[in-house]
């Protein structure tokens, strides 16, 4: 069948639009006819790196309906409403525990199908997919059923797309790896998708207290409308003096998704005694340098990947908690044509849009 897609032949920005033949779903997989997908970072960064193969369409935040289904497929059918997520192998002790987001044996940026083969191919011959198990900057996708999570229909379909990756994370963090209790308070490092859905989790959570730190005012803004109590410009001398300012010992929880090492830094000095330290992206070097002497005092530094969700457990949580309306979390979102991409990754990097979603 015909699809378009958003092609990535070179490590720019600049991706073309094309037509691609995309191949039926095989034994397992699912075809989704994609109603929105979100924009995340992780795209944007493996756009300007070689961190996957060209020719790639990129994408991983998908959401749609269900258009065809492959051999084995029995608990989905065309017309289901679903968010792809990650998918993962199922046999790994981490799939075996419970913890997918950390399988031994699933590598996102491979861009093939397990056996190697493709689905996608251009004028030119065969184009990468695959990506997160969607490749979802297209009007199809073919994923795994593992990683194709159906939602309830009364939901708004085309703002679900983030659930899936970026949204998860942030929420996850707090919900999943920091299991916070009431009473606990929590410093979130960076108020974009991320930070902003760990400060509604917080709020779900019972949080004492939230304090959210970036450099754009409207972020800042739109955290204490989304929950925080407190809102810190980064750019005004170390930003930990000012977190035991306002919380002497220090937080429980520190969240870090901006990935610069001084913004880390300050976020492990911000914690109390016992305190626990995340973080959802290496910095650009790959590492940091800690003192070790605060460790001392059971405080812990934790990496995080997706949240440490399932996603067919966690997504549909989160789709509740939002129709409840204690999880705005299209709050954060803007939309924007499918053939506007540019400008969506443009207004992402610069900061002015929380989380850009290209509507199909």
């Amino acid at each position: 069948m015909e699809i378009r897609a958003a092609v990535f032949r070179d490590n720019s920005l600049k991706p073309s639009i094309e037509t691609l033949e995309m191949s039926e779903p095989g034994a397992g997989e699912v075809l989704v006819k994609l109603t929105a997908t979100g924009v995340c970072h992780t795209d944007l960064k493996t756009a300007v790196t070689d961190r996957s193969p060209r020719p790639v369409v990129l994408g991983h935040e998908g959401a749609g309906v269900v258009e065809a289904v492959g051999a084995g497929v029995t608990d989905l059918e065309p017309g289901d409403h679903v968010v792809m997520s990650f998918t993962w192998c199922g046999d790994c002790p981490s799939c075996q525990s419970a913890r997918p987001a950390y399988c031994y044996d699933t590598d996102h940026f491979a861009c093939t199908r397990p056996d190697g083969s493709h689905y996608l191919h251009g004028a030119d011959g065969p184009v990468h997919g695959d990506f997160f198990n969607q490749s979802s900057f297209a009007t199809h996708a073919l994923g795994r059923r593992r990683g194709v999570v159906k939602v309830r229909k009364d939901a708004p379909l085309n703002i679900l797309g983030p659930l899936g990756c970026g949204i998860q994370t942030g929420a996850g963090a707090v919900l999943n790896v920091f299991r916070m209790k009431p009473g606990q308070t929590l410093a979130v490092f960076g108020a974009g998708s991320l930070g902003l859905s760990a400060v509604m989790a917080a709020r779900i959570a019972g949080a004492a207290q939230v304090i959210a730190v970036d450099l754009h005012p409207n972020r800042l803004q739109l955290s204490t409308e989304l929950g925080a109590d407190h809102a810190i410009r980064a750019d005004g001398g170390p930003v930990h003096e000012r977190v035991r300012d306002l919380i002497p010992h220090g937080v429980d929880f520190a969240l870090d998704t901006t990935a610069v090492g001084p913004a880390m830094l300050d976020a492990i000095a911000s914690l109390a005694p016992h305190g626990t330290f995340g973080f959802v992206a290496p910095t650009e070097g790959g590492e940091l340098t800690v003192p070790l002497r605060p460790l001392m005092m059971n405080r812990k530094v934790v990496g995080i990947m997706e949240g440490n969700s399932n996603p067919n457990v966690f997504i549909p949580q989160l789709v509740d908690f939002h129709m409840q309306g204690v999880f705005p979390f299209d709050r954060l979102v803007r939309f924007y044509p499918f053939d506007d991409i540019e400008r969506a990754f443009h207004d992402s990097e610069e900061g002015t849009t929380v989380k850009p979603v290209l509507e199909m």
